[in-house]
Formats: C-alpha cells, sequence, structure tokens
C-alpha cells in the first residue's frame, strides 16, 4: 500500500477501499433467573393472615351449622385473609427500603416457615375441635339435640381445597393482566400500558362474573329448575272443589296457570267442615286468590315496564269480587317471596281464627328462589305488591265505611319487604290498614329499619319498642313479649313484628364486611350465643351461610316461625269474644298439625 492511498496488486495501482469498522462485542449478560411472571411460593405473612382468618371462622354465628358449610366459611375467608396479608407485605415491602443481609434474610425465612408448618396445622386440629364444642353449646341454647357431626379433618381439607382455588383464579387473572401490559408495552409507553391493562383486566373480570358466570351461568341454572318446578305441584294437593279459591270451579285463574306455589296456596284451604269441627260454630269456606306472574304478559302490553303488575292486579280485584271476599268479615292482602310462597301457618291461623270468615289476596312475582330473587327481581316485590295495595284500596273506598271487610297485611322474609316496600313508613301502614303481621323482615326493609333505629332508648334492636308500644310490637316469644310493655297501652291499629333473634335473614347486611352490628351489643338475644363475635369480612360470611340453614333449628329460632301467628293475628285483628284459652287451643293445633306444603 503506497502513502497516497494506493493500493498494488503486482504493477496495477488501485484506490484502498475504507477500514472495515467492527462493533464492540456485546457485554455478557449477567446470570441470574429469568424475571418471575407469578411468585412461584406463597407469601408467608399472606399464609399466616389466611390461616388466622380461618380460625376466627370457627366461631359460633347465630345458628349451628354442618361441617361442609364451616369449610366453605373458612375457605372463603382463609382466601380473604390471604389476600389482605399479601397486600400489606407487599406494601411494606414498597415503602420500607432497609432489608438485612441475604444470608440473615434467609435463615429468617426457614425459620419462620418451619414454625409455621410446625404450629398451625396442631393449633387449627386443636381450634377445630374446640369449634365443635361450641356448636354443641350453641344447638342446646336453641333446643337442638347437643349431638354432631364434626370432621375436623374434612373441614380443614374442605377449607384448604376451596382457598387453593380461588388463590389459584386470582394468580390467573394476575398472569393474564401482566401479559396484557406486556404486549401493550410494545406500542405505549410504560404507564399508560399498565393502565390500560389494569383497567382491560377489570373490565374482562366483572364482565366475566357478571354476564357469563352469574347471569348465564347461576342464574340461568336457577331458572331453569325454578322454571320446571313452578310446573309441577307437591304430592298430595289436587283442584280445589271449592268456588272461592283461584283454580276452583268458576275461577277466571286457571288452575294448570297459578304455578307450584299458587297451588299449594290455592289447593290447601281448609274446608268449611274441618273449620267448623275445631270451633264448633257454623263456618264458611275462606276464600283464597292468587294471580301468578306468567298471566299478565298475555294480556297487559305496552312499554310500560308496571303494566303487568297492574294488570295483575286488576285481576286479583276481580277474582276477589267474584268470590265475595268484599263480604267478609277480614280481607288480607300477603306479600309473597320469591318463588312466591306464603307461609301455610299464617294463612290457616287467621282462617281458623275467624271460622273461614276470611279472605286472602295475593300476586307472584317471580318463580325464582328467594336469594336470587333478592339479587335480580327484588324491585318487582315492592312494585307488584304495592300495585296489589292499590287496587284492593281503590275497591274498598267505593264501599260503604260500614260494609267494608277489615283490611290486614301480612308477609315473611321478602313477602315481608314487598309489603314494606307498599307503604314505606309505620305511619303509612298504619294510616293505610287496619293492621299487620310481619315475620322474618328482612334488614333492608324500610318500616323496620325504621322501628329499630327510632326505638325507645333502653330496648335492644332484636326487640324494639317502639313509642311505648302504642301501636307497634316486635315478639320473638308472642305469648310474653306482645304484653310488653305491661303499663302501656296498646290502641289499634296494630302491628307486629315476630323476629327472632338469631334469624339472619334479619340481620344480614353488607355492612358486617366492616361494620359491628348492633345486635351484637350486649344484651344479647335470649337464643344468641355468649360466645359469638364480630371479626370484619368473617362475620358476614357466617351469616351469609347462616341464611343456608337458617330453617335447620325449631321454632322459635332462626327463620323459624310456627304457630306464633296464631298469636300475632289474636292482637291484630281477633274475633269478637275471643280469648286467651282459644288462642292457646289454637296455637296448639297448628303447632301439632302437618304442615300442608
Amino acid at each position: 500500500m503506497s502513502a497516497g492511498g494506493r493500493c498494488g496488486v503486482g504493477d496495477r495501482r488501485v484506490a484502498c477501499p475504507p477500514p472495515r469498522v467492527t462493533a464492540p462485542p456485546p457485554r455478557p449478560r449477567a446470570a441470574g433467573p429469568p424475571p418471575r411472571v407469578v411468585r412461584r411460593r406463597t407469601d408467608l405473612t399472606a399464609l399466616c393472615a389466611a390461616t388466622a382468618f380461618f380460625w376466627l371462622s370457627l366461631t359460633p354465628s347465630l345458628v349451628p351449622r354442618p361441617w361442609v358449610l364451616q369449610g366453605v366459611v373458612g375457605g372463603i375467608t382463609a382466601a380473604v385473609g390471604y389476600a389482605a396479608g399479601a397486600t400489606v407485605s407487599g406494601l411494606v415491602r414498597a415503602v420500607v427500603p432497609w432489608r438485612p443481609r441475604a444470608e440473615a434474610r434467609r435463615a429468617l425465612r426457614v425459620r419462620a416457615r418451619q414454625a409455621y408448618w410446625l404450629l398451625s396445622p396442631a393449633l387449627t386440629g386443636w381450634l377445630i375441635a374446640e369449634s365443635a364444642q361450641m356448636q354443641r353449646r350453641l344447638r342446646r341454647l336453641q333446643g337442638l339435640p347437643p349431638s354432631l357431626t364434626w370432621h375436623t379433618v374434612m373441614i380443614a381439607l374442605f377449607a384448604v381445597a376451596l382457598c387453593a382455588l380461588l388463590l389459584l383464579a386470582a394468580r390467573l387473572v394476575r398472569l393474564g393482566a401482566r401479559w396484557l401490559i406486556r404486549a401493550l408495552g410494545g406500542w405505549l409507553p410504560r404507564p399508560v400500558a399498565v393502565g390500560a391493562g389494569l383497567a382491560l383486566t377489570a373490565v374482562v373480570v366483572t364482565v366475566g362474573l357478571r354476564d357469563v358466570v352469574f347471569d348465564r351461568g347461576v342464574v340461568d341454572a336457577a331458572d331453569r329448575i325454578a322454571a320446571a318446578t313452578d310446573r309441577g305441584t307437591k304430592d298430595g294437593i289436587t283442584r280445589p272443589a271449592s268456588p272461592y279459591v283461584s283454580g276452583g270451579p268458576g275461577s277466571l285463574v286457571r288452575w294448570q296457570d297459578l304455578g307450584y306455589q299458587g297451588r299449594n296456596f290455592t289447593g290447601t284451604a281448609p274446608t268449611r267442615r274441618s273449620l267448623t269441627a275445631f270451633t264448633g260454630r257454623p263456618a264458611k269456606d275462606p276464600v283464597r286468590v292468587y294471580v301468578s306472574s306468567r298471566l299478565p304478559r298475555a294480556f297487559a302490553g305496552g312499554a310500560d315496564e308496571d303494566a303487568p303488575f297492574r294488570a295483575q292486579a286488576r285481576l286479583a280485584v276481580r277474582e276477589l269480587e267474584r268470590t265475595g271476599a268484599f263480604t267478609r268479615e277480614v280481607l288480607a292482602v300477603a306479600g309473597t317471596t320469591g318463588s312466591g310462597w306464603i307461609d301455610s301457618n299464617v294463612a290457616q291461623s287467621l282462617e281458623y281464627l275467624h271460622g273461614g270468615d276470611t279472605a286472602i289476596v295475593a300476586v307472584q312475582y317471580s318463580y325464582l328462589p328467594s336469594w336470587v330473587s333478592f339479587l335480580v327481581d327484588k324491585e318487582k316485590a315492592g312494585k307488584a305488591t304495592r300495585a296489589l295495595v292499590d287496587a284492593v284500596r281503590a275497591r274498598l273506598d267505593a264501599l260503604p265505611p260500614g260494609d267494608r271487610p277489615k283490611l290486614v297485611v301480612t308477609g315473611e322474609s321478602l313477602g315481608a319487604y314487598a309489603v314494606e316496600a307498599s307503604y314505606g313508613s309505620v305511619e303509612a301502614l298504619l294510616a293505610g290498614t287496619d293492621g299487620g303481621l310481619l315475620l322474618g323482615t328482612p334488614h333492608f326493609s324500610p318500616v323496620a329499619r325504621q322501628v329499630r333505629e327510632e326505638r325507645d332508648a333502653g330496648s335492644p334492636v332484636w326487640r324494639p319498642q317502639y313509642r311505648g308500644g302504642l301501636h307497634v310490637r316486635v315478639a320473638q316469644f308472642p305469648a310474653v313479649d306482645l304484653r310488653r310493655p305491661a303499663a302501656g297501652p296498646w290502641a289499634r291499629p296494630r302491628l307486629v313484628y315476630l323476629q327472632n333473634a338469631s334469624d339472619p335473614i334479619v340481620w344480614w347486611s353488607p355492612d358486617l364486611l366492616f361494620e359491628r352490628p348492633e345486635w351484637m351489643d350486649e344484651p344479647l338475644g335470649p337464643d344468641v350465643t355468649p360466645e359469638i363475635n364480630w371479626f370484619p369480612v368473617v362475620a358476614f360470611w357466617q351469616t351469609t351461610v347462616d341464611m343456608a340453614v337458617s330453617y335447620g333449628v325449631q321454632a322459635p329460632h332462626g327463620h323459624r316461625y310456627g304457630s306464633a301467628a296464631v298469636d300475632g293475628w289474636a292482637a291484630v285483628v281477633p274475633p269478637e269474644g275471643w280469648t286467651e284459652q282459644d288462642t292457646r287451643r289454637l296455637r296448639a293445633y297448628i303447632a301439632g298439625r302437618k304442615t300442608p306444603y
């Protein structure tokens, strides 16, 4: 190569190519494991929190529960505890910069895990055994045999399996969110990708749980089962021969159109003969009118969503007129539960009390189970019953005052809410009726809530005294409770609440998640164990599960009210000459007979 920048090959001279510039070799990456998308091992802090929550779930609640449901409560609350513990652990790591040395941290982690796996199984087994003793004491308190099957190992395994499934679902959601954020990170700045990924994940999870799992899964399955049941009839119940009940001869509502609960209600009306045999006096065939939820769709149209309810009410009034209901001594408007159920004890107590000189009318707004109706049809309960109350009231107002039957209202559980939603306040209910009997009224019912919130000072929430008991009284043991206060007058109209202190349907509320309820304050109700306590989240799930087993006890406990309706009606609307001895005799008869449905 010449100095002038010419390269020679033999005698030839050509231009030299520019020197080749090579990039520096890549720097070797530090050795180590790939970044983790999900935590490979459980967080010890979260694990301890989950175990502590499970221990708290072993405490007793309002009613005794079987070991399977104890496993359900334990698994759900353990998963909630794990989430809380993991959140706290993550916040501490993010806020506190100090860390011990690696060797010390590793040794501490090993020792802590060893201590956990050594102590937690032993403590868990002991506490489950103790919970069995608490359940037995609660059973004795509520008049149940103390014998109890309480599978310690199965409760623990069931709770662990359910908690693991919930944690797996949560981790899959987190995994999906991180993958989505990584995918969006190729097109968007990091903060935007994180926000968009979390928002999309929240939308997918919400829509999936609400529309797919709940609406198309749980609700559709419940709807199919309930619809199949609604087409049937309880064994032993046949079409009535009485022209005074819906579905009977001359009825405007066909027997096959009444639905399962409607056929149960109208097909079990007592006869004049049975009423006479009990009372020893001439009796009448009672009137029972029932309009199912399917009928108004056939003759009510238009864009007005309340039209079907008004159509139901108009048909019910026509049926009342056909049966001569407006000439009876007492006319009762009954609110129904989600499935359309009416308590036969409540209906027959009123009919036997008055020797059949009664009429009971009800409309069905849904055939779904009450817990599903509460979630999807609760507004229908108030609208349907309000339309019926308005139509009946308008027809009564057209009669001369001296020729009108006494108008009373009744309902149990969601049926009681339906009645209360029709009036909205104590004053409106008393002004618009001649009295009422409401049983097991849910916590969200407006009139019962007013009675509890405005109760007289010194009276407990589970037995509230409202304005000296002048018009409203609450009872669990009505033979005693309805006489309180002994010195105070009891004017008419009268509103009686049958409310058990241990009824979870009365006390269930989302507020239980983070607020201690008044019904856990001293003094406790007569059938509430002193071992009950409130813990955030735990008490909510315990009471939720209690609702599923609230019928597993005997009256007057849980959601069982038995023959107490006899005392309630005798106080609200007694016939002339009715005595305390008559009440005891009728109470014994209602309690001793086989419930027709």
